[in-house]
């Protein structure tokens, strides 16, 4: 019987040992999802403090509940560990490791080449491989099937290659690993087929596409779209504050068409894994070929930039009250990069602080999930507790992520300066909200609008 017609059969009688690498936001849920369908699956991260706690049933991804991990700890089918020696007994493993971007903007994958090295050392015949980390197009051949074919493995037939692009969201509730649509593109046909039957067995959906690079592309793509359209809106708040109208206003009226127009919102900047990064793998590949993306230089030009425009929209707020920042006392709200969540990658709030510290604030921050972070000394900053009596003694607030448990009202019932950066406190009639996307005398209007009604 040949590699493929076994490992085939072991798919389909679900009596394959499939690995994970990389326990992370994408790697762990991806994990319960294989103990859930009925195979033994062994999850595989350097960290041994995570390692621990997984074998204790304690999660400490928000997506997945100390129940859920339980659960599959109870079946004996879920094998944490930090020994790679185990990738000699798996039949499949699939890649989910950090791909970060370089301090010169360049891609990271070194932590793709780590574990590649790993499956060098421990390779064997019949194993199918899928990258499930983002990367550019190119990536899978490049660093897994040429490194693979050069020890004399032929793929196909030695080994079975894929790449399924990570779509995971975290937060959402609606869309989980589960019912996602699951991408898949096989080097080769066998490859494909193999890749669709296992990935068919985990998630409700796969669509197989021709190749690695269409489905690294199409990940790419994906994101960049929302960078560029993101990036759009905040130059039409940059615009509208200097043309003396209320972006937020403008959107919604927009919106009502119902056809060929699809919303999008300003913000104080782009945060998490894929929308700060995903365009600049793709912009570093293009450059190989000779293409240069202008669109998504200028997108990530503009995005990049919003929290200096929060720094100016703050500096105004506080030159009304006759203050400057200098001095002055700022709570930032929410530091996540976005709501309900706790994950800090890339978030705009952490480029604030920096600004707000930099030009002589005091500057506190309070976020109900994300509870602390790391300033770029390497110093730990703490959230502060929910006490209305000392935000209070704020001279203004900032409001960088619009978690759904803050209690709107009662913040803007505090009387102290609030800008808003997510309009979060939409329908709140206060004259000490200012929206970013919106002049100031706007917000002043408002509030002779207010005290007149």
């Amino acid at each position: 019987m040949d590699r493929y017609t076994e490992l085939k059969q072991r798919f389909q009688m679900k009596t394959a040992k499939i690995g994970v690498v990389g326990l992370g936001y994408v790697g762990l849920p991806l994990a319960m999802e294989i103990v859930k369908s009925g195979y033994t699956v062994v999850g595989i991260d350097l960290d041994q403090s995570k390692i621990e706690k997984l074998k204790a049933g304690r999660s400490y991804v928000q997506d997945i509940a100390d129940e859920i991990l339980q659960e599959a700890n109870a079946t004996n089918r879920f094998i944490p560990t930090a020994d790679y020696s185990v990738i000699e007994g798996l039949d499949a493993i699939s890649i989910c490791v950090p791909t970060p971007l370089s301090q010169n903007q360049d891609p990271d994958t070194s932590y793709i080449t780590k574990v590649v090295d790993q499956i060098k050392t421990y390779m064997k015949k019949g194993l199918l491989i899928t990258l499930e980390s983002t990367t550019y197009p190119g990536t899978t051949e490049e660093l897994i099937q040429w490194e693979l074919e050069a020890m004399g493995y032929q793929v196909g037939v030695d080994f079975f290659l894929c790449y399924s692009p990570e779509r995971v969201d975290p937060g959402n509730s609606r869309f989980t690993t589960f019912n996602t649509p699951k991408i898949i593109g096989g080097t080769t046909e066998a490859c494909q087929e193999l890749g669709t039957l296992l990935y068919s067995n985990l998630v409700k959906t796969v669509v197989p596409v021709s190749s690695p690079k269409v489905a690294e592309m199409s990940k790419l793509l994906e994101n960049t779209f929302r960078s560029v359209n993101i990036a759009f809106m905040n130059e039409m708040a940059l615009m509208s504050d200097k043309m003396g109208i209320d972006i937020w206003e403008v959107i919604k009226a927009a919106s009502t068409k119902p056809f060929g127009f699809m919303p999008f919102y300003p913000g104080p900047g782009i945060g998490g894994h894929c929308i700060p990064l995903d365009p600049m793998y793709l912009a570093w590949k293009a450059k190989g070929f000779r293409f240069h993306s202008q669109f998504i230089e200028i997108a990530q030009s503009i995005n990049v930039n919003m929290p200096d425009y929060v720094l100016n929209k703050t500096a105004q707020v506080l030159n009304v009250k006759a203050k400057s920042i200098n001095n002055s006392k700022i709570l930032i709200l929410g530091m996540a990069y976005k709501p309900d969540v706790d994950d800090l990658r890339e978030s705009p709030g952490l480029e604030i602080y920096e600004l707000f510290k930099h030009s002589g604030a005091t500057v506190d921050f309070y976020d109900p999930y994300a509870q602390s972070f790391r300033d770029k000394h390497g110093n730990v900053i703490p959230s502060i507790s929910y006490d209305l009596e000392r935000m209070k003694t704020y001279d203004c607030m900032v409001l960088v992520t619009n978690h759904r448990c803050f209690h709107y009202q009662e913040l803007a019932d505090l009387g102290v300066g609030i800008i808003d950066t997510r309009n979060a406190f939409d329908g709140i009639r206060s004259p000490n909200i200012y929206k970013i996307g919106t002049p100031i005398s706007i917000q002043q209007e408002k509030e002779v609008y207010s005290l007149l009604a």
